[in-house]
């Protein structure tokens, strides 16, 4: 996996880019990155932005987080079903 860019670095870069001065494909080259990875980082900056539709990373984290609550809460509830199924069998007269 790569390295990550410091986050000043970033904003350094996106800024240049916002800017317009130089297609895409050179700002990436004189910064030493992907031009793909200067995409990405320019959109992601547009919706943090808001001015471009999408999630921001803080929406993104609290959709991981309330994914990984739910798949808890999912496996709680299977094992309170299947104690409750063994002692409800327990508790049956024949």
């Amino acid at each position: 996996m790569p390295t990550a860019f410091p986050q000043e670095f970033r904003r350094d870069v996106i800024a240049v880019a916002r800017r317009k001065e130089a297609p895409l494909s050179q700002i990436a080259r004189d910064f030493g990155i992907s031009e793909s990875c200067l995409h990405r980082w320019v959109r992601r900056a547009e919706i943090e932005d808001g001015a471009r539709e999408g999630l921001t990373l803080a929406e993104e984290a609290e959709i991981c987080e309330l994914k990984k609550r739910n798949r808890l809460l999912e496996q709680e509830n299977e094992v309170l079903r299947r104690a409750a199924i063994y002692l409800g069998a327990g508790l049956n007269p024949k």
